[in-house]
């Protein structure tokens, strides 16, 4: 059974493949490929789905075991190359001896298919004047004067007497045709050698003009082989790209006459380039094609190869490029060429043998200069000074960076950003760490990077993804982190790689986590960390969705005895303090106001920006603040999280989030405050369920009440930001 729907799925998907070909049509293969003695390929079809869809100027009517376009224009021949041979009837008018005209006028419309610049708008006729024109979005006119008096004499030539023709520059899609005497008195005098005039289109070199068969009756030939052009839809081969119908083996080309693109098969190739398969390797070995044939002089020697083919000697002769023939091989010069390019081979090993331990001593100097330039002898002072080092850091080398990274392989990268590219790297012990590639180096910011991983090194907080070494023998300094698994909180929340969606305990723990985090770098750190780019693509979660701060590359270390530090505006729109954006003065409230937008994603399941939202709602922070002004707050809040037992958490931490979200820092309060009012919150919430849980032993609590910590009672957890800050384990890593 499991092998028979095994069949099954490879029929089934066999069948897909030859219906699609690069996300486009294919005809099924049992279309009707013969209309009389004509074949007829796609694109072209005569049933609807053997012809490419959307242009039913590839329909083709069978009348009669004749092909028709348009469905009254007979066709005599197909052409891969954007072209077919159609015939068009002739147009004429005709005056009797008295001056009486018969007029035949015609007029074509070709819809979708042009004509052909390989054409020739011809006259046949005495004293008269022939137009072709066209109106509409395209106005054009062409035409030609044919004079004589006497029948001109039978050399075939249509220079204008009895004859003219002309180019037909422009492609059309529509025409007609229009007759002008010269004079009355002029036809009279020729009507009995030239009754009539006609007027007709002609492929290149398919019309010979003969006065005395022509001028009397055009040799009773009413129709002539015409070109017109087509093309594949209305998009150049660069527009479409890889959707384009082309087959294998195959390429695209720009339709030169008109818009569109046309397939052509690759040299070597022979067959339909529309097909999935229609290109097919030509044996020039073996084809009677003077297209595809071989050069070789002698047929024996001719190799076809995929593509093209070889003219290949036996042993002890050579092949004469210039006429392509086998030539016995002169062994004296044979030998001292053998001679000559052994003696050659061994310089060149020499030279290569010098030049790569020149190369190898000046890649060293390189790297010993990237060190230095880097702070490398700063740093390693750092480590190795008296007494305990202060700094726990591993310095690692180039060399281990590329082979943990597979040389910077592309398929080892996690994720790229304005601070540059992160790759995953495996190190000789098969620990996975993450490697950060800063995109320029700056010789002038040395001092401060340094400092910077010294201060991260130090950090050891369970929040901070923890920075374990660098490197410093590249053009621009590599950081190395903890590998975590589980993504970024931006994933969680807005991508579709994971299946299950963030609780409340979940984003309000997370919350509590990146607030605690953030006040510990703010307050705790030896000295005062702004991370300067605090967002959700920033805060990664581990197997247990334990929040994770990252991405420290914009990060900016305050001195303790300043409040702010004017830097040039670095951060993520959406996210970007508007009082920082517009002062340049970096301070701790800057993260305050990232970090309310962080909360605001968490409560409503929104981006902080997003253009598909109403004009004054594109930011988060005006979404929020317009639907709390309307008294509509529930309805932003993410339905996944929201119900009647978390309605007052959530509307607390909406409001901590709008005072960190305020426009004027001072106005904002600090993330300890923040990380405490969201603690306490948090433990309220926990007492709460508690009660519910296990009344019995909630009414044994003095009179139902709670102790507080000044032996008072309270019904109530009561708690004010600034009075009584809740103790929180943010000023401590693990």
């Amino acid at each position: 059974m499991k092998a028979q729907e095994g069949l099954f799925l490879v029929a089934f998907f066999s069948l897909a493949y030859t219906k699609l070909v690069k996300g486009q049509h294919q005809p099924p293969e049992d279309c009707q490929t013969k209309c009389g003695n004509i074949t007829i390929e796609y694109p072209f079809g005569i049933s609807p789905g053997c012809y490419y869809p959307g242009n039913e100027s590839f329909s083709i009517t069978c009348k009669e075991d004749r092909p028709h376009v348009l469905s009254n224009i007979e066709v005599t021949n197909f052409n891969h190359s954007g072209q077919l041979q159609v015939l068009l009837n002739r147009s004429s008018t005709c005056y009797d001896d008295q001056g009486n005209e018969t007029t035949s006028y015609r007029y074509f419309t070709l819809d979708n298919l042009s004509l052909s610049a390989n054409n020739k708008f011809t006259l046949v006729g005495c004293n008269a004047l022939a137009l072709l024109a066209t109106y509409g979005m395209q106005n054009y006119s062409t035409g030609c004067m044919s004079l004589c008096e006497s029948p001109p004499e039978a050399n075939g030539e249509c220079d204008g007497r009895g004859c003219c023709r002309t180019d037909v520059s422009a492609p059309l899609d529509s025409y007609e045709f229009q007759f002008a005497p010269t004079s009355l008195a002029d036809l009279t005098s020729v009507h009995r050698f030239s009754p009539c005039t006609y007027a007709f289109l002609v492929e290149d070199d398919k019309f010979n003009f003969s006065s005395s068969e022509d001028l009397m009756n055009l040799r009773n030939v009413t129709r002539f082989p015409v070109l017109l052009d087509w093309s594949i839809g209305s998009q150049t081969c660069k527009q479409v790209g890889n959707t384009s119908i082309c087959g294998g083996n195959s390429t695209c080309f720009d339709s030169t006459s008109r818009t569109g693109y046309v397939c052509r098969c690759y040299e070597g190739f022979d067959g339909n380039p529309y097909l999935s398969a229609g290109c097919q390797d030509v044996n020039e070995c073996t084809t009677s094609s003077t297209i595809h044939q071989h050069n070789c002089s002698d047929p024996k020697t001719c190799r076809n190869r995929v593509g093209g083919f070889s003219c290949k000697c036996k042993s002890g002769y050579h092949l004469d490029t210039t006429t392509m023939s086998c030539k016995r091989k002169e062994f004296g010069w044979a030998m001292i060429l053998l001679g000559t390019t052994i003696g050659f081979l061994v310089i060149l090993l020499g030279v290569s043998c010098i030049q790569h331990r020149m190369r190898h001593r000046k890649d060293t100097q390189l790297r010993q200069k990237f060190f230095e330039q880097n702070g490398g002898g700063m740093l390693i002072q750092r480590v190795s000074g008296a007494g305990p080092s202060e700094v726990d850091v591993k310095i690692f080398t180039e060399k281990g960076m590329k082979e943990a990274t597979n040389g910077y392989d592309e398929s080892r990268i996690l994720g790229q950003g304005g601070q540059g590219t992160v790759y995953k790297g495996i190190l000789p012990d098969n620990s996975i760490v993450a490697i950060k590639k800063a995109r320029l180096g700056d010789c002038s910011q040395v001092e401060q990077f340094i400092n910077e991983v010294r201060v991260l090194s130090q950090i050891n907080h369970r929040n901070v993804v923890k920075l374990l070494g660098c490197c410093l023998e590249t053009e621009v300094p590599l950081l190395v982190y903890e590998f975590i698994t589980n993504g970024t909180l931006f994933d969680h929340l807005h991508g579709s790689m994971f299946d299950f969606p963030l609780t409340w305990e979940h984003r309000l723990r997370i919350g509590i986590e990146v607030a605690g985090t953030l006040a510990y770098l703010h307050s705790s750190a030896s000295i005062p960390i702004i991370h300067r780019d605090v967002k959700t693509a920033n805060i990664l979660l581990d197997e247990n969705l334990i929040a994770k701060v990252a991405d420290f590359g914009a990060s900016r270390l305050i001195p303790m005895d300043k409040e702010d530090l004017a830097t040039m505006v670095q951060g993520t729109l959406g996210y970007l303090d508007p009082e920082y954006f517009t002062t340049g003065l970096l301070n701790e409230k800057s993260d305050v106001y990232s970090f309310g937008v962080v909360l605001l994603e968490l409560l409503s399941g929104e981006k902080a920006l997003c253009f598909k939202r109403p004009q004054c709602s594109k930011h988060l922070v005006s979404y929020f603040a317009f639907a709390t002004k309307e008294n509509r707050l529930d309805e932003i809040i993410d339905s996944q999280v929201m119900n009647e037992d978390n309605l007052r958490e959530i509307q607390e931490v909406a409001r901590i989030a709008a005072e960190c979200t305020r426009v004027m820092g001072e106005e904002r309060p600090k993330m300890k405050e923040v990380a405490a009012e969201l603690e306490a919150l948090r433990v309220k919430t926990t007492k709460q369920k508690w009660s519910d849980q296990y009344p019995e032993e909630n009414e044994h609590l003095i009179g139902g009440h709670i102790l507080s910590a000044q032996g008072e009672t309270s019904s109530s957890i009561g708690y004010d930001s600034i009075k009584n800050v809740a103790i929180l384990d943010i000023e401590t890593g693990r």
